[in-house]
């Protein structure tokens, strides 16, 4: 992960990959083979999948996506996702809509609180990186590239109030919430990503801004991210209060921490 000065969001990293299973044109979002939104139904009979890959790691997050490879010509992947391809999921009717006039929103226990445009956001510092996208569910897309500003960096523009612990985000869906530590967001690298798959995040993929957690699952990588506001203590999320662990590392700890 590099810092550097802001660019176009559309200029891919060199070398990254679009995370499907064949490059896209440079410039251009992959498109999904599944188009149609898997809702909160769906999403929670799924459930299971993701209490088995985070009870017993990593063994048997490949064994969830070798069943789902396998399961993927029989025509009910878009009921169980596998096979390297973003599957999206909403927990409302559909892909909410940003408002005409979006803003992201720092506050909370800060001394300066921030209302950014899309446009704001970029004028500042870039983070980009490329790396997997890990579902709970068992489905992994490798080498997505992602540019967007880190969580720490927007919290310290703001100002970090002394009593302040944690992120506290928000969707404009109305719905969906999460939240991070702020040494969990430090440890992680988390970003506010404006850009993925080597274009602008689409509305799909939670845009205009979302949340990017690497080394967590993705149910921490909020989609449609409307408000950061920090606050003094943590409170699960949407899927943690539907049974997903607080702790979402990948490997059941912090990267810098052993194993």
């Amino acid at each position: 992960m590099t810092e550097e000065p802001p660019a176009s969001p559309d200029k891919p990293a060199s070398g990254a990959s679009d995370g499907s299973p064949s490059e896209a044109p440079r410039g251009k979002a992959a498109q999904e083979p599944w188009s149609k939104p898997i809702g909160r139904r769906t999403v929670l009979s799924v459930l299971g999948l993701g209490a088995l890959g985070t009870l017993f790691g990593s063994r048997a997050q490949a064994g969830i996506t070798s069943l789902l490879d396998s399961v993927h010509a029989g025509g009910i992947a878009s009921v169980l996702p596998g096979g390297g391809q973003f599957t999206i999921y909403t927990v409302t009717s559909g892909y909410p809509a940003a408002p005409a006039n979006y803003r992201l929103r720092v506050d909370g226990l800060v001394k300066r609180p921030l209302s950014m445009t899309v446009a704001d956001l970029q004028s500042l510092p870039a983070t980009r990186l490329t790396h997997d996208f890990q579902c709970v569910t068992g489905w992994e897309v490798s080498n997505v590239h992602w540019v967007g500003v880190r969580l720490v960096d927007l919290a310290e523009r703001a100002g970090v109030d002394p009593a302040a612990s944690a992120f506290q985000l928000t969707s404009f869906d109305g719905v969906y919430t999460e939240s991070l530590t702020l040494a969990q967001a430090r440890e992680s690298g988390a970003i506010a990503a404006y850009s993925m798959l080597g274009a602008p995040v689409t509305r799909e993929h939670g845009g205009p801004v979302r949340l990017y957690v690497p080394d967590m699952f993705g149910y921490k990588s909020i989609k449609w991210l409307s408000r950061i506001e920090l606050v003094a203590h943590a409170e699960p999320g949407y899927w943690e209060q539907n049974g997903y662990p607080v702790n979402a590392w990948i490997s059941g700890h912090a990267p810098a921490q052993a194993a």
